[in-house]
């Protein structure tokens, strides 16, 4: 008989929240109708919080690839909504930044999502929240400084 894994582990309840948090996530910015896609909302939430990072490392943020997060960049600078800015450091890279356009949508976007935010978490006292963002940022932490694949590649990771 095969032996039967454990579905209750942190993995797989992180792996099952995410899944569904990102289902929710894409509904609540279709059902907004702010005339972007769920994927260019994602892309413009990063960009807005790693103001003027490489297109490379806002992709490995967001863990799609380059070319879609290109695809993505492209419409949203068509909407005037994003800039890419040559790198003084390296004259081949872009540097992303937010325009003052996007800072409307944004906000709009972020009231929605913590609305959304505030249902699915309804139940969690303030206290209970704060422990488990505190939590989650130890997780991330240790995940960026100790997995191999990731350590050092994310702007804002701790060295």
């Amino acid at each position: 008989m095969p032996t039967k894994l454990e579905s209750e582990t942190i993995g797989m309840l992180l792996t099952d929240v995410s899944r569904l948090l990102r289902g929710a996530f894409d509904r609540k910015v279709n059902a907004m109708d702010l005339g972007i896609t769920p994927g260019e909302a994602r892309t413009l939430i990063q960009v807005a919080l790693t103001e003027g990072i490489k297109q490379a490392e806002i992709a490995t943020r967001m863990g799609i690839e380059p070319m879609t997060l290109s695809a993505y960049l492209d419409r949203l600078e068509a909407m005037e909504l994003v800039a890419r800015l040559p790198d003084p450091a390296d004259r081949r890279a872009k540097n992303v930044v937010i325009t003052d356009k996007a800072d409307p949508l944004l906000a709009e976007l972020m009231a929605g999502l913590r609305e959304m935010m505030n249902a699915y978490t309804e139940g969690l006292d303030e206290a209970t929240r704060e422990m488990l963002s505190a939590n989650l940022r130890i997780l991330r932490e240790n995940l960026r400084r100790l997995d191999p694949c990731v350590a050092g590649k994310e702007k804002g990771a701790r060295q």
